[in-house]
């Protein structure tokens, strides 16, 4: 009997020849706009449907290399057509897998930039400094990905640690490649200030939050409060003197977002909407309140030693990943920005467990 997804397949690449013969119609290349239309819907199923051209064409192939190996005669030729059968198989079985992969349903969020935030939790100072590590990480992943950060809001510590930052990563597909890496992250590593040498456990959270357009939400005058005020810092040269901070306060959910980075004021107050409307694309697309403390607790949890998505081992000099029980004992390359084994891994595990819930 043949597999349910397969019908699937065979309405796209219907709808595929359909809008082929529609385009080479003289009547539609006359109309500028509908063959604009019609190509683009058509680019949409390209891939899948030449695929499944390929896979129709390999079971064809098998069908006729099996049905000829049972009329040979010849002991040779017979074990060449059954040789050849059997990579028809093999290549048929390949592509029915990147077809129902190709079926699964995408996130509508992936080719998005991303709102990426980051906080020292559990562990006073040495989770601040962790938090800074974490962020140098994703900074060099995304300069060898291309992917542009800017900075929207950061808080540091007297040594050099983040109580919290919070950044905007912009590129094709970058919420894509970092949503997987929103939770607690752990590290146990013996803090410099230990003079006994002792291993600390501490805590670092991260949200990955897709950046929201205009269009996604509508942020109306009265309510928000915009509130202007001086930049502060660690000290130094970091305090601003004028007045360029920004403060937005969202009356109906309560989120407060702040934005200090840049000497412009207006500069800050753009960034600082950015980020409420994908907090706000955020706290919406949960519906409710308790649904978006739960997704928010999904992201970044309470910050507990206990809870974790990732461990950070320095004296095993290992990371590993509770969600998919995968460990690298490459833990200074991974903390240098090479975390691609770990996010393709976590990927493929997704779109495994979306298979599962097709069957």
């Amino acid at each position: 009997m043949k597999e349910k997804f397969l019908f699937k397949l065979e309405e796209i690449y219907r709808r595929y020849c359909e809008l082929s013969e529609k385009l080479s119609d003289p009547a539609v290349i006359s109309d500028t706009a509908e063959w604009t239309k019609l190509a683009k819907d058509q680019s949409e199923i390209t891939e899948i449907s030449q695929k499944y051209e390929e896979y129709t064409a390999v079971i064809k192939q098998l069908e006729d290399a099996a049905g000829a190996a049972k009329t040979e005669t010849d002991k040779d030729m017979k074990e060449l057509m059954l040789a050849e059968a059997e990579e028809l198989g093999i290549r048929s079985e390949e592509l029915k897998n990147e077809l129902k992969l190709a079926l699964l349903p995408k996130d509508k969020n992936d080719d998005r930039n991303c709102i990426m935030e980051i906080r020292g939790s559990a562990g006073g100072e040495e989770a601040a400094l962790f938090a800074y590590e974490l962020y140098r990480m994703y900074l060099n992943y995304c300069e060898h990905h291309r992917l542009k950060v800017e900075i929207v809001d950061v808080n540091e510590t007297e040594l050099g640690g983040l109580k919290e930052i919070v950044l905007n990563i912009n590129g094709k597909g970058a919420y894509k490649q970092l949503k997987f890496e929103s939770g607690v992250h752990r590290v146990q590593r013996v803090p410099e200030t230990e003079s006994q040498g002792r291993v600390h456990t501490s805590t670092a959270t991260v949200a990955i939050l897709p950046e929201a357009e205009d269009v996604d939400v509508e942020i109306k005058d009265e309510d928000i409060r915009v509130d202007v005020y001086r930049s502060s810092g660690a000290g130094g040269q970091k305090v601003n003197k004028t007045e360029t901070a920004i403060r937005i306060t969202h009356f109906p959910t309560g989120i407060v977002v702040t934005c200090q980075d840049e000497r412009s004021q207006l500069k800050n107050k753009d960034k600082a909407f950015k980020v409420l409307r994908s907090r706000l694309y955020d706290y919406y697309s949960s519906q409710n309140q308790s649904a978006y403390d739960e997704h928010r607790k999904s992201l970044v949890g309470r910050g507990d030693r206990s809870e974790r998505i990732r461990t950070y081992n320095f004296p095993q000099g290992r990371v590993t990943d509770h969600r998919i029980g995968l460990s690298l004992y490459s833990l200074d390359s991974f903390m240098l920005g090479d975390i691609e084994e770990m996010t393709e891994a976590l990927a493929v595990a997704e779109r495994e467990n979306q298979l599962a819930g097709e069957q």
